[in-house]
């Protein structure tokens, strides 16, 4: 029988705190980080986002960084978010060359990029600078402050990255080339994808309200996750601890639009299909689902339709916490599955803020108020423009 895939550690950063246990906290008392801007240099204030709760400065001090060295957001917030996973598996800097890093971005070292610019065009910019720009870049600075591991990747395809670098870690195990591999996302705020989704007319000017009849669209946020997967009988002959099971995956692309959700949600439900399928459960077995829910119009019609569609009449208690922390765009699959993890850890049901009137054909989330109840097995639904849509199923030991 082939070694189940066991999650052996956790770590977050995200705009409702650094830490898991912070997080939770957070979560049980209902408190979301959504909030004017702060950090972002923007002209755009009247649109609310969810940023982490620290400048860069304040993160370089936690992370040791010397003064003067440029290292982009992403980098800085996927560092403190792995520095807890490791720590959290046990795993030391001696084990790391044996262990494989995947990390999803899209944004990578835009920040850097914005600030240097004008200076860019003028021929007078830091040119030592420029290679922090691209992804790659910021997975093996992330990577850098751990230690030196075994393979460094990365995964960029869109709000769907981080998920589908689980996916691949999950691969990497199965194929055999690694026992652990540390998988996740990170993804900064930035002018350049904040004047994006702007210019998509899909912001909120007030908190977003998921699956609600009054939604308008999204709040964007930013932080870091990272999950550590290892193949169940390397954790065992470890002695490593372990919160809960990949039982399954699901990756589809409807490729309907380049950025709209197709009507009957057909990428979404093939992803939940898959993931249901893998893990040889039927669709009355899952608790809870973690759902992409943006708040945008499109998207909570697109994935109603799918979970009724996968569910029929018997559809799980469902909530989109992106009501906590805003659309962590790349990074929001694993900011999410750690949400799932602590949700199955505590026996709570996150709820779904802002939400108080239902439209036609949407789903009812979880709402303050409801009680907690045993989760044995969760998804996590992470979609992406295009059409590419994720889902990850995680089951109780």
């Amino acid at each position: 029988m082939e070694d189940r895939i066991l999650i052996t550690g956790a770590g977050i950063l995200c705009p409702i705190g650094l830490g898991k246990d912070e997080v939770c906290r957070r979560l049980v008392a209902g408190r979301g980080g959504i909030g004017p801007v702060r950090f972002l240099d923007t002209v755009h204030r009247n649109y609310p986002c969810g940023e982490v709760p620290f400048s860069d400065g304040q993160m370089k001090e936690m992370l040791s960084v010397p003064e003067g060295k440029t290292v982009p957001r992403t980098a800085l917030m996927g560092a403190l978010a792995l520095r807890e996973a490791l720590e959290d598996a046990g795993l030391g800097r001696d084990m790391l060359p044996r262990v494989a890093f995947v990390s999803g971005t899209t944004v990578g070292g835009m920040d850097v990029t914005e600030k240097h610019y004008p200076e860019y065009l003028a021929g007078t910019g830091p040119v030592g600078d420029i290679p922090l720009h691209d992804c790659r870049s910021c997975s093996e600075l992330t990577a850098s402050f751990a230690g030196s591991f075994g393979m460094i990747t990365t995964v960029s395809t869109a709000c769907s990255s981080a998920a589908n670098a689980i996916i691949l870690g999950r691969n990497l195990i199965r194929a055999g080339l690694f026992d652990v591999v540390v998988a996740g996302g990170s993804e900064s705020l930035t002018r350049y994808h904040f004047n994006g989704f702007r210019s998509l007319m899909i912001l909120d000017e007030r908190p977003c309200r998921p699956f609600d009849a009054t939604r308008a669209g999204l709040n964007l946020g930013e932080g870091a996750a990272y999950l550590v997967l290892e193949r169940e009988s390397a954790a065992r002959q470890r002695g490593a601890g372990a919160c809960a099971v990949l039982s399954g995956c699901g990756n589809a692309c409807d490729a309907y639009h380049q950025t709209a959700s197709s009507p009957d949600g057909e990428g979404a439900f093939r992803a939940m299909k898959a993931a249901l399928e893998e893990a040889g459960l039927e669709p009355s077995a899952i608790s809870y689902i973690n759902a992409h829910g943006t708040g945008t119009p499109n998207n909570d019609v697109s994935e109603s339709a799918a979970m009724h569609r996968l569910f029929g009449e018997d559809l799980p208690p469902v909530s989109s916490t992106k009501s906590f922390t805003g659309h962590t765009t790349s990074a929001s699959g694993s900011i999410e599955s750690v949400i799932c993890l602590l949700a199955m850890e505590k026996g709570f049901l996150p709820v779904n803020l802002g939400w108080t009137t239902p439209f036609e054909g949407g789903v009812i989330p979880v709402t303050p108020g409801t009680p907690g109840r045993e989760l044995r097995h969760v998804l996590c639904n992470a979609f992406a423009f295009g059409g590419n849509d994720s889902s990850l199923l995680y089951s109780k030991l």
